[in-house]
């Protein structure tokens, strides 16, 4: 039988629905994976078979979205060396590190991270696992997600080019075309759900422009679009080292090699594009190709201030993205969210250049549209029951009662109370109830000195 759940007496309800309402003294009733109403509390049902009273103290909003992460670099956060270095030094760092990685690390990094994401407020996020060194596969990544309860865009990524055929990555750290191919085929078949409110769906992700070949762009793009739903991604126009590459090797910017490919269209997103030029930004809103934007890791490896404003006004579709926890050196989605909102302030010198409803905006329906989904990211009846309470008897909301929706983004709480992904609550009065968080942090720091010993 299908249990109903409603949620009531909610100080401020953020629906981000077409009108942008925001409702105050709201309910929301959901039956099911599905919200059914919301609206003021008055007028809604009073009875569920799981009722949360939530006293007029706390303020709900969708669940967030990460459209970009790599959740095995976790194990790997603020090494030495490689803590002030730009994209390709950090990555020469890194690799040797990344080739000790096996089938238990992707699992707890994976576990880890998502905890991270899910305790601020996240409830669907994507991830590129692009190194399968050892014994590791994108099912231990998968199993992770299923038994920590995340909803998920599992991305199957692939390096072909190693430094003996001019690419970044060492040759030990590269797959053939052919193991790729088919290793992506038999995880589509295998767990690729296109079905409303599903909790996981497959993409498609050759690493970059310099570690794969243009051949397996273009296969990973026909293999993609033989099933339905299944997306494409990849990194784009990240540094100036990036653009350099592309430039050198293929003759073109990045935005024309993608174009090249066929990788532009709706099922298709890119990360960071920081350095993407004019004629790309109108190529990808007339395309409707999606953005990554990862404000926190473009800082970190000092590869510039990604160009939102422009986009955004262009009408490019843009979410946000946690980026790896080693050029992060967090998961905290709602922390980008502020990032975001700051540092398109400060590279439009313009405190105008982005509001907090704004980039809250693109932590939700900003990042569901990337993702190709109208399931998520909104509160109305018929979307998926995901969504997020957090308490406004905190510090950070002290004195923020002219604005607490404002303050969401620009005081950031340290961590939500309670989320609710599918109708099912996984965190409950702050506490992740999916997994126990001690028992995990053991494992994830057990994982990592075993992978630094190994190094």
């Amino acid at each position: 039988m299908t249990r109903t759940l409603l949620v009531k007496n909610i100080h401020t309800l953020v629906t981000m629905d077409e009108e942008r309402r925001e409702i105050r003294n709201a309910s929301i009733v959901a039956r099911g994976p599905a919200i059914t109403h919301v609206g003021p509390t008055a007028l809604l049902p009073d009875q569920a078979d799981e009722v949360l009273d939530l006293k007029g103290r706390f303020i709900v909003f969708p669940g967030l979205v990460n459209t970009h992460h790599h959740f095995y670099q976790t194990l790997t956060r603020a090494v030495p060396g490689a803590q002030s270095c730009e994209l390709f030094g950090w990555l020469r760092k890194l690799y040797p590190l990344w080739a000790h990685l096996d089938s238990r690390g992707v699992y707890v990094s994976a576990q880890m991270a998502a905890a991270e994401l899910m305790l601020s407020g996240c409830t669907t996020s994507s991830d590129h696992l692009y190194l399968f060194p050892n014994d590791c596969t994108l099912d231990d990544e998968i199993r992770a997600m299923q038994d920590i309860g995340m909803r998920f865009h599992a991305s199957r990524g692939s390096m072909s080019v190693g430094e003996s055929q001019g690419g970044l990555p060492p040759d030990a750290l590269v797959e053939t075309e052919q193991q790729i191919l088919a290793d992506s085929q038999r995880l589509i078949e295998r767990y690729h759900d296109n079905a409303r409110h599903s909790m996981l769906r497959m993409t498609l992700a050759p690493c970059s422009p310099f570690s794969v070949s243009t051949d397996l762009m273009r296969e990973s793009a026909r293999l993609a679009r033989a099933y339905r739903g299944v997306r494409l991604h990849t990194h784009l126009a990240e540094n100036a080292s990036d653009l350099a590459y592309s430039r050198e090797r293929f003759g073109m910017t990045p935005g024309e090699y993608a174009e090249s490919l066929g990788w532009v269209g709706d099922d298709v997103w890119h990360a960071h594009c920081v350095h993407l030029d004019e004629a790309a930004t109108r190529s990808f809103a007339a395309t409707r190709t999606g953005i990554a934007h990862c404000p926190s890791s473009n800082m970190r490896l000092g590869s510039g201030i990604a160009p939102i404003r422009r986009l955004l006004q262009a009408g490019v579709r843009v979410g946000l993205g946690v980026d790896g926890a080693a050029s992060n050196d967090g998961c905290n989605l709602l922390h980008e969210a502020r990032m975001a909102c700051l540092l398109a302030r400060v590279g439009a010198c313009d405190p105008t250049a982005m509001d907090p409803r704004t980039a809250l905006e693109l932590a939700t329906r900003g990042g569901a549209e990337v993702l190709g989904r109208d399931d998520i990211g909104r509160l109305i009846p018929g979307s998926s029951a995901d969504f997020v309470a957090i308490n406004i008897d905190q510090p950070q909301f002290a004195g923020a009662g002219w604005d607490p929706v404002a303050a969401l983004v620009l005081a950031q709480p340290d961590a939500v109370d309670y989320s609710f992904i599918n109708g099912k609550r996984v965190v409950d009065q702050g506490r992740l109830v999916t997994v126990d968080l001690r028992v995990l942090v053991e494992r994830t720091q057990a994982a990592a000195e075993a992978m630094a010993h190994q190094a």
